[in-house]
């Protein structure tokens, strides 16, 4: 046993001699970035207008590579002609009108005061909120945030103004992870000079700074738009800040910044403009040719001369005259080539999936892809857009309460009243998306009834949701109860049973 022993203790030495491994070393990986945040938001807000000028352009300028559809030089005499498909514009502002459509305003209420409700109805319509909101949900969808910025000016209005800036006027100043200012930029020119406007908000001050576009600091007074600015900026209580941020989901890419619809989507938006282009492109270039013979080429009536094709229409092709002694003569010869539809569809089927992945479903857009996808897998689709719409909605009902209160404080702040109170309290309202359709949603709910597992109480509220109010659905389910002959009995007190025995 003692050999045994001996002989195996040597094995192990030499494996592990012969096994030693080392630790990995460690490496340092460097990236270099293609473009900054503000760059970033000008390659959506191009996206999003939709212009084949201005694609071309921003893509010349980008460090991309050449194998991009837009980046990508054309061979002369060779070139194509690029079509864009404005579906970034359609995505966002379907999405847009969708939560829009649904918002039914706000409700306010307060056991200090009833009075606060017409107050931010008179600041709402001072303000035309609605079409603010309108314009922050686009903006959410191209550039992933921005922030509400309220100012107070007599010379325009009594009441606070709300006003919207994108994320590309904005910079959020962040301590220990949360949100304590917001700088606002606004750019001017004045006598041939740009200058930068910066107004810095913060809890209980707001700061004012002009600079040159050398971006050097210069008076305030240098320009008539900020020379009504007295000082340096004002101070008020610490307490309120006199800004609201919106920040859509979280940027994967630029730390602190929202997430737009279309942030990761531009090379599968490339790619969809690619395949269309190539489709129309093998059309025009199989078009209905004629092979026609020297002499019989058409004439130009004025000069004679043969009648040269275009790159465009292409219709003719010019043969040799037939000289051949037993040849068949001079005849002009028509094909007509064939093109691989069905090829190019599913290339554009599939680069358009790509480009609506995880944001919207095409049947929420009016696209038929009923070529590939049954009815049930288009409403399976169609889930994608509520998770959309809901993510909307989230930021909604955690922003306008905030934009509310923080705009009443401003309004006590510039009469010198008290702050608003603890207890108020801010709600939204909003209607119910029409997916699936009411005519789906009342045969489910039937059928839930008819099965005895849902009462008539929620099958009117699943159906109704926050279209109806309370009142109405109690109502609604009242009459439902009569009509069907289910008496419902009110309830009694003891001396009312006593009552009614005689005693």
């Amino acid at each position: 046993m003692g050999l045994i022993n001996f002989m195996a203790d040597k094995i192990r030495q030499k494996m592990w001699h012969f096994l030693q491994v080392n630790p990995a070393q460690k490496s340092l990986l460097i990236i270099d970035e293609n473009m900054d945040f503000l760059t970033s938001c000008a390659k959506n807000r191009i996206w999003y207008a939709g212009k084949s000028k201005q694609l071309s352009q921003l893509y010349g300028q980008l460090d991309v590579p050449n194998t991009m559809f837009w980046k990508a030089p054309m061979t002369a005499g060779m070139e194509i002609r690029k079509i864009h498909i404005p579906l970034a514009s359609l995505i966002v502002d379907t999405i847009a009108k969708i939560v829009m459509s649904d918002y039914n305003g706000v409700e306010i209420t307060s056991k200090s005061s009833t009075s606060y409700a017409e107050t931010w109805a008179d600041i709402e319509k001072d303000s035309k909120l609605d079409e603010i909101l309108k314009t922050m949900l686009a903006d959410l969808g191209i550039v992933g945030d921005g922030a509400f910025k309220i100012s107070f000016d007599k010379d325009v209005s009594k009441f606070p103004i709300i006003e919207w800036f994108p994320a590309e006027r904005v910079k959020f100043k962040r301590n220990r992870g949360r949100i304590r200012g917001i700088d606002f930029y606004t750019e001017y020119v004045s006598n041939g000079k740009r200058y930068r406007f910066e107004e810095s908000y913060g809890y209980g001050y707001i700061k004012y700074e002009l600079e040159d576009d050398n971006g050097r600091e210069v008076p305030l007074n240098s320009i008539e738009e900020t020379s009504w600015i007295d000082g340096k900026g004002v101070t008020f209580d610490k307490s309120v800040m006199w800004a609201v941020p919106v920040i859509l989901g979280k940027s994967s890419q630029y730390k602190g910044r929202g997430k737009s619809l279309i942030e990761d989507k531009d090379e599968a938006f490339d790619s969809l403009d690619e395949a269309w282009s190539q489709w129309m492109d093998a059309l025009r270039a199989g078009r209905t040719k004629q092979y026609i013979p020297d002499c019989m080429i058409p004439k130009n009536p004025d000069t004679g001369e043969p009648v040269k094709p275009n790159a465009f229409d292409n219709r003719f092709i010019m043969v040799d005259n037939d000289m051949k002694e037993n040849g068949n003569g001079n005849r002009i010869y028509t094909e007509s080539p064939a093109i691989q539809h069905e090829s190019y569809l599913s290339s554009y089927i599939t680069a358009l999936d790509l480009c609506l992945q995880g944001v919207i479903s095409p049947s929420t857009l009016g696209i038929d892809v009923k070529k590939l996808d049954n009815a049930e897998a288009q409403r399976e689709k169609e889930k994608t857009t509520l998770y959309t719409r809901q993510s909307y909605v989230e930021l909604l009902e955690s922003v306008i309460p905030q934009l509310v209160k923080t705009a009443l404080n401003v309004n006590a702040i510039i009469n010198n009243q008290p702050l608003v109170p603890d207890d108020l309290e801010v709600t939204l309202k909003f209607g119910e998306y029409a997916n699936p359709s009411f005519e789906s949603q009342v045969e489910t709910v039937g059928k839930a009834r008819q099965s005895g597992i849902m009462s008539i109480e929620a099958g009117i509220d699943e159906l109704y949701g926050d279209s109806k109010d309370d009142d109405w659905k109690a109502e609604e389910a009242k009459r439902i109860k009569e009509e069907m002959g289910i008496a419902v009995a009110e309830e009694t007190s003891e001396a009312d049973d006593i009552q009614s025995i005689g005693f």
